[in-house]
């Protein structure tokens, strides 16, 4: 762990400041004995991408590689006709090294795109933008400004949070924080709640995801307004990396590939509700148990995790829950759905959890063969809610105003003009309450990823570690 010595940073410029932290990036690089360029890449066919592990960029799962950025460089190696190597690290002064030395041609890591890094590096096209925020505990006094911090305030060691608070400090002359090589940000997130550390910092879009699962995490308050998201690639006389990337962000943000990420990946989990979340993982704890079993044995091909989510949506895993409109059990059936699916008992637990699974097995084979999965499953939940007439007519109002249809992210804004008579009126099923079909399906989404977590997280606790796979490479 490093101690920031702020004695001798009052000391020096703003420029020998620059050239100080350059020198982190820098330290220990080899220079590359041949510049990466467009045509070099597709020559080798295969491009070399580092990126960071984690949740917003690069995990790996049972059905294989996953996270946004590594989906979005996917698509751009795709567009150039070659294989993807990624080389994933823990350590941003790592991948910025391999950089330097010509090791990867990109990176794409979610990086902020600072002063101090134009300086070294070129920047691709923004595709997000991102704020940093200091967190605590909740249950702890909420920091609001700068002054306010009382304790041990621990961050990334090279991140663009080091960069951000070295030019607070400042207007800021009793600012003091350390800085770690050791912990990435979840691992960070972890030690505020073990009361470890006090606060950390961390970008808006990982906070987001990682609240899911550790929901005593607070906001105390912004420390930096929002910052372009972009891939790094070296300086050099070759533009033809930087004009190719200016090309493939046009087409992505044209077609809707964009968007569509951002929604898989950030759409669920913009809004958060501390005492649901709460109330959700301890009924993971002290509820499923009962019931998992039972969701394994009827999720045919389906997750078993999500076939749990939907029931946790229509009843709490509650199989006495009864609704005003009739429906009961604990994947709250009406009578007639209970009849089509050969259910005599709604309050039977292993009944209701069968019959559920068959009608939303229905729903999925409902939907158009051209839609595709992810987005095959939201419809379906969309209908399992409200209804397939409902949907399909919201799927029309999509297309008449010039977006696709068959993508969840461009229904779901659509789904609420069912409440409105000019859009209902001319429609086959008329008026719905389709801004709750948009919540049921994000809110069982959510529910999703969380129990995905914590079954990951179990599982891993009962088997040995893996070996850590430095570079991996990802074929067709």
């Amino acid at each position: 762990m490093i101690k920031f010595n702020f004695k001798i940073a009052k000391k020096i410029s703003k420029f020998v400041s620059l050239s100080f932290l350059c020198a982190f990036f820098l330290f220990g690089c080899q220079p590359n004995k041949e510049n990466a360029s467009l045509q070099r890449i597709i020559e080798r066919g295969y491009i070399s991408v580092g990126t960071i592990y984690g949740l917003t960029s690069y995990y790996l799962e049972a059905e294989g590689a996953a996270g946004f950025e590594y989906e979005l460089v996917k698509k751009y190696a795709d567009s150039l006709g070659v294989e993807l190597k990624i080389v994933p690290s823990y350590s941003l002064e790592e991948l910025f090294s391999k950089l330097n030395s010509g090791q990867v041609d990109i990176l794409a890591a979610g990086l902020a795109v600072t002063d101090q890094r134009r300086q070294l590096y070129n920047f691709s096209p923004s595709y997000d933008e991102i704020s940093q925020k200091l967190v605590f505990k909740q249950g702890f006094v909420r920091p609001r400004k700068l002054k306010d911090l009382t304790g041990r305030l621990l961050i990334m060691a090279h991140s663009s949070h080091e960069e951000n608070l070295v030019q607070l400090k400042d207007d800021n002359s009793d600012l003091t924080w350390q800085v770690s090589d050791e912990f990435d940000s979840e691992e960070l997130l972890l030690k505020v709640l073990s009361q470890e550390i006090d606060y950390t910092i961390i970008d808006s879009n990982t906070l987001a995801v990682n609240r899911r699962f550790y929901p005593e995490i607070s906001i105390g308050f912004t420390i930096k307004k929002p910052q372009p998201l972009a891939w790094a690639i070296k300086k050099n006389n070759d533009h033809s990396i930087y004009a190719s990337l200016v090309e493939f962000f046009g087409k992505v943000h044209h077609n809707g590939t964009l968007l569509a990420l951002n929604d898989k990946y950030y759409g669920h989990v913009e809004e958060f509700n501390y005492v649901d979340t709460r109330m959700f993982i301890k009924a993971v704890e002290n509820k499923l148990p009962s019931y998992q079993p039972i969701f394994e044995k009827y999720s045919q091909e389906l997750d078993w995790r999500l076939l749990a989510a939907i029931s946790y949506q229509e009843s709490h895993w509650d199989p006495h829950a009864r609704s005003y409109t009739g429906v009961r059990g604990m994947m709250m059936l009406t009578l007639p759905t209970a009849k089509q699916m050969g259910i005599k008992s709604r309050l039977d637990a292993e009944q209701s959890i069968r019959g559920g699974a068959k009608y939303f097995k229905q729903m999925i084979d409902r939907m158009p063969d051209r839609i595709l999965l992810p987005d095959r499953l939201w419809f379906a939940l969309a209908s399992y809610n409200i209804g397939l007439g409902h949907l399909n007519d919201a799927r029309k109002i999509t297309e008449m105003q010039g977006g696709d249809p068959d993508r969840w992210v461009e229904v779901k804004d659509r789904l609420p003009l069912l409440k409105q008579k000019k859009y209902y009126k001319p429609t086959k099923y008329g008026y719905a309450r389709g801004d709750e079909a948009v919540n049921y399906v994000e809110n069982i989404r959510r529910y999703y990823d969380t129990l995905s977590w914590m079954d990951n997280k179990s599982k891993e606790n009962l088997q040995p570690q893996p070996v850590d796979v430095k570079t991996v490479t990802i074929t067709e």
